[in-house]
């Protein structure tokens, strides 16, 4: 039996996605807890759009992590050393998994929301991977969201003593960026608080090249509405 329990915790990058998945958990009636993390990503801005992002919708509680993934490197998005890949030709192929993917991101990301949920007594963790308009990251995809809610439930105690069951919600896991937007767009997210460049110049304007500007640009196209952002190119 589900638990009535309506905490959830709520990974939140400050990007289209993680927006627009916050707000579908806020109108779900969730009471909602967001986390970000700092972990070494050259762009930082997306910390500001974060903050802005969960006052706007409103979340009981935001906590910004710190964790040294650029310790390890091997992503440009933690290797300075490391160009961002820009206008690929296989921007959507799942086949060539771009130079920005984060080793275990994402595996590491929901580790902490599940620590947190269990301290919380929330059973309900919202994540807003996609699997349709993306670069092909293996942990963006449905088969590792339900091993980690399988994982989810053997490791933790209030799983294993029968308080409740974790569920990992992937709301927009099938849908196209032009249908996130107008999703989002519907619920009231703000989109010109959010950031998705992982290549910004200076003064925080979206490089337009790298793969996330060009989905986001591709997905607002689609929706047939003007992107709030500033662009160099």
């Amino acid at each position: 039996m589900r638990q009535q329990n309506k905490k959830a915790v709520v990974l939140l990058s400050g990007g289209l996605d993680s927006a627009t998945t916050l707000g579908i958990a806020k109108s779900k009636s969730y009471d909602c807890y967001a986390l970000t993390f700092r972990y070494g990503q050259r762009h930082q801005i997306e910390l500001n759009s974060a903050r802005k992002v969960a006052a706007s919708i409103g979340v009981k509680e935001h906590r910004i992590i710190d964790i040294e993934l650029g310790s390890f490197g091997g992503s440009a998005l933690t290797d300075f050393s490391i160009d961002v890949p820009k206008d690929r030709a296989d921007l959507e192929s799942a086949n060539n998994i771009p130079q920005t993917y984060v080793p275990a991101r994402n595996t590491i990301f929901l580790s902490y929301a599940l620590a947190w949920a269990e301290v919380l007594k929330a059973f309900d963790i919202f994540i807003g991977v996609n699997s349709t308009d993306y670069s092909g990251y293996p942990d963006c995809r449905g088969e590792f969201i339900n091993a980690f809610e399988n994982t989810a439930n053997l490791a933790t105690a209030a799983a294993v003593q029968g308080k409740g069951v974790y569920k990992i919600h992937t709301p927009i896991i099938e849908m196209t960026k032009g249908r996130i937007i107008k999703t989002g767009t519907e619920l009231g997210v703000d989109y010109s608080l959010t950031h998705s460049c992982y290549d910004p110049d200076e003064a925080g304007r979206s490089c337009g090249r790298c793969d996330s500007c060009r989905l986001r640009l591709k997905g607002f196209a689609e929706a047939g509405l003007p992107d709030p952002l500033k662009y160099v190119e």
